[in-house]
C-alpha cells in the first residue's frame, strides 16, 4: 500500500478494537518475525505511552499462553555503547501441555 492508502485505511478503522494476536505455536522453530508481535522503539516515555494503550495483552500471561517481552536500551552496533534509545518487543506464545496442566492444577488448588 502507498502512504495515502495506509492513512485512509487507518482513519477508517473502528476505534478501540480488541487486540487479539495469534499465539506463536508451542515449540515453534526459527524466526518469529512473521508471527503476530509488536516492536516499539524510541524514548522510554514514548514506549510507555504506547504500552499503556496495549493493556489488552496482559491477560495473555496466563495458563494457556505467556507473554514474551523484552524492554532494553539499544546499543551502538560498532562500539556497544548505550544509545539512549529503547526497544520493547511483545509477543504471545502458546504454553506447552505440561505448563498448561500445571497451571490448571495450581489454579484449582488456589480455589480450594
Amino acid at each position: 500500500m502507498k502512504k495515502a492508502e495506509i492513512l485512509a485505511h487507518w482513519a477508517k478503522l473502528p476505534p478501540n478494537q480488541e487486540v487479539k494476536p495469534e499465539p506463536v505455536p508451542y515449540k515453534h522453530k526459527g524466526s518469529t518475525y512473521d508471527e503476530c508481535g509488536i516492536r516499539i522503539t524510541g524514548t522510554r516515555k514514548f514506549i510507555d505511552s504506547v504500552l499503556s494503550r496495549l493493556k489488552d495483552l496482559l491477560p495473555y500471561e496466563g495458563g494457556e499462553t505467556r507473554l514474551q517481552v523484552v524492554y532494553v536500551e539499544a546499543k551502538d552496533r560498532k562500539t556497544g555503547a548505550l544509545t539512549g534509545s529503547w526497544t520493547a518487543y511483545v509477543q504471545v506464545h502458546e504454553r506447552g501441555p505440561e505448563a498448561k496442566m500445571m497451571n490448571a492444577f495450581l489454579a484449582g488448588a488456589k480455589k480450594s
